[in-house]
């Protein structure tokens, strides 16, 4: 029982002194929506148009795809037993290829939007460095880990100017 009292004091004390030496440091602290840092970055939304447009124009081959599996059915009606047979194993295989395209166009917009992602995330993670370098920061924190931060002490707008100027040259 003492030991476990004394390993406690120990870690109160320690966490005291963690404290009381990071308050004595002469740098400062900020912190940075990310999500909004993101949205507001001028690269995210002119990638996001791109991809809309890539994403609409796969829909478009879609609807083709679909109009001529359609189109195949209503001529089945009008064939002899031989030629439905044939074409409805032509309408099978072209419905396998429809799958098989939705599940290619997903799966390369989905690979497209995360490698953006990726890209535009460890591009900002080095304009907050530089910023926090620049600037004399010790800690720079994600908004979302914060339970409460002085807004003077937001840098999100600072970082977005930065992002979008670079962006921009």
């Amino acid at each position: 029982m003492k030991r476990i009292l004394f390993y406690f004091l120990m870690f109160i004390l320690s966490l005291s002194l963690t404290g009381a030496v990071f308050a004595q440091s002469e740098g400062k602290i900020g912190y940075v929506d990310l999500s909004r840092a993101f949205d507001e970055y001028e690269k995210t939304k002119d990638f996001d148009k791109a991809l809309e447009k890539k994403g609409d124009l796969k829909q478009e081959q879609r609807e083709d795809l679909v109009k001529d599996i359609r189109k195949m059915r209503d001529e089945i009606d009008l064939l002899n037993e031989k030629a439905k047979g044939k074409k409805e194993k032509d309408i099978e295989e072209k419905i396998r290829f429809l799958q098989e395209f939705d599940q290619n166009a997903k799966a390369e917009l989905t690979k497209e939007r995360d490698d953006m992602v990726r890209d535009i995330l460890k591009e900002m993670n080095g304009v907050i460095q530089d910023y926090g370098e620049n600037h004399g920061y010790s800690i720079i924190l994600n908004e979302r880990i914060l339970l409460y931060g002085e807004k003077s002490r937001d840098l999100t707008e600072e970082i977005i100017k930065i992002l979008n100027d670079n962006y921009k040259e």
